[in-house]
């Protein structure tokens, strides 16, 4: 179950960073297509941190470094809302192309974090 929520995670900010980074590419400011496609990231993170808590209770703990892992999902619940408030304020084609980075920067926090969760061996 954890496999499948993590694949599609990093499926879904995979497109919307590419959409992002296609949009800013080809001139365009951020639209509330691109925004919502970070926005959509943002929703399965909060899923990820309810998985997260859930997760050792129903006895399923990590096991790899559990500091790592809520680095990984700090930074990665931030990132997105810290690159979607610079992108409406800013306004211009570049924030939509950092949006795409942000993006894809998550997909690999993400990637990492199921990694930590159940692969590495403490």
């Amino acid at each position: 179950m954890i496999l499948w929520l993590t694949l599609a995670q990093v499926a879904v900010a995979v497109v919307a960073g590419l959409f992002c980074l296609v949009a800013g590419f080809s001139g365009r400011r951020p639209s509330d297509y691109t925004v919502g496609a970070l926005a959509l990231v943002e929703l399965l993170l909060v899923v990820q941190v309810v998985v997260a808590i859930v997760a050792p209770l129903a006895g399923n703990p990590p096991t790899g470094d559990l500091l790592e892992y809520w680095v990984y999902l700090v930074s990665a619940v931030l990132l997105p809302v810290g690159a979607v408030l610079w992108a409406l304020m800013e306004r211009s084609r570049w924030s939509t192309v950092i949006l795409g980075v942000a993006a894809l920067a998550v997909a690999i926090m993400v990637w990492r974090m199921h990694v930590i969760w159940t692969i590495q061996i403490a």
